[in-house]
């Protein structure tokens, strides 16, 4: 009998009860992700917010509200990317022109 041995109970405290695999924090992080895309990086966050927004779609979050608004979001970052790309011409964030 080993005396050392822990009991998996501690994995079972880290796993979210619902079975959802930590998508309602992939759904939070969509949401923060497109909003802040709107500000800088589009071209990345946008991509990112759609997918995370997606993923937690699927895996069945508590939060769908947060994961569609990532989508939304996620959208929005690349229609603003492209229009800043066909009014500048290429020039994305055009400092102090």
């Amino acid at each position: 009998m080993d005396t050392y041995a822990t009991p998996d109970a501690t994995k079972a405290r880290t796993r979210p009860k619902d079975g959802t695999d930590g998508a309602d924090g992939m759904a939070v992080a969509s949401f923060v992700l497109g909003l802040l895309g709107l500000l800088a990086f589009n071209a990345v966050l946008g991509p990112f917010a759609l997918i995370l927004g997606g993923i937690s779609l699927v895996r069945g979050t508590s939060r769908p509200g947060r994961a569609i608004l990532g989508l939304f979001l996620g959208a929005a970052d690349l229609v603003v990317l492209v229009v800043l790309v066909t009014m500048h011409h290429g020039i994305i964030w055009p400092f102090g022109l």
